[in-house]
């Protein structure tokens, strides 16, 4: 597998998802390995490596994320009481694509 999982499997289809909600340049779908007992994924649909790799000419495309990454945020502070918003960078990133993970509760998993 390449470091693109969401070119790859999730935007080719290889890999079905639950969405939550659609633009024709966006999508926010449920995290396929949850780490929270709500964990959403919004990503761009063009490739985009990282939120360091944006160029001028993504202004619009970032624009269009962010309000999504809001209206997701929204149903999820609205259902929940609470939301918290993340995107990894340089060694944290695993999936080399620009993504936000937005979350509440929880981890589901103890690392110690």
């Amino acid at each position: 597998m390449t470091q693109d999982f969401y070119c790859d499997e999730v935007l080719s289809g290889r890999t079905s998802v639950q969405k939550v909600f659609e633009t024709d340049n966006v999508l926010a779908y449920h995290h396929t390995r949850p780490f929270y007992p709500v964990h959403i994924v919004t990503i761009p649909k063009k490739h985009i490596s990282s939120l360091l790799t944006l160029e001028q000419s993504d202004n619009e495309l970032l624009i269009e994320l962010m309000d999504v990454v809001k209206k997701v945020a929204t149903q999820v502070q609205s259902e929940y009481g609470a939301c918290r918003v993340l995107t990894n960078l340089g060694k944290y990133q695993d999936s080399k694509h620009l993504h936000f993970h937005l979350f509440y509760g929880e981890p589901l998993h103890n690392d110690d």
